[in-house]
């Protein structure tokens, strides 16, 4: 008779250290560098039950205006780290963080399989360029929260 053998590891903890992140300030500054790069960088934050981070993947590396995004492998990045939730973000090289009708059908498919998975999708977080401020304006912040502007519903 021939038996194979299957090895499997376990990781027993995988915390990059104690950073909480509960909100979308806390997770731009986790990427603040995104708003350098000349294309669009998407990103996963693998969080665990507590908010605090686990680590940070790059999902997928694109052009000047767009970066496949598959649920296929933002979810294999939080299901390796045992993540609880995650959080999206991605760049806009153009420096405006508005979304795209692409980023929020991208978004909404996201937190659709999320919830199958049972991993939440916490927001996703869009970094441009802060823009400079009109006399008399406040200053806006370089990133956009999908959740919080309300342009999708996260549960």
């Amino acid at each position: 008779m021939n038996y194979n053998v299957a090895l499997v590891q376990l990781p027993l903890v995988c915390e990059a250290g104690a950073q909480k992140i509960i909100s979308p300030v806390e997770a731009y500054r986790v990427c603040a560098d995104l708003a350098s790069l000349a294309q669009e960088s998407f990103h996963v934050l693998c969080l665990n039950s507590k908010n605090i981070l686990i680590n940070r993947h790059l999902v997928s590396l694109g052009l000047l205006d767009s970066a496949p995004v598959h649920p296929r492998e933002v979810f294999r990045a939080a299901i390796r780290d045992g993540a609880a939730s995650v959080v999206l973000i991605h760049n806009h090289p153009s420096g405006d963080p508005t979304p795209s009708a692409e980023d929020l059908r991208v978004t909404r498919q996201l937190i659709e399989a999320g919830t199958i998975l049972g991993i939440k999708v916490v927001d996703h977080v869009v970094v441009g360029r802060a823009p400079p401020a009109a006399p008399g304006e406040s200053q806006r912040p370089p990133f956009l929260s999908i959740r919080e502007a309300g342009l999708c519903a996260f549960t």
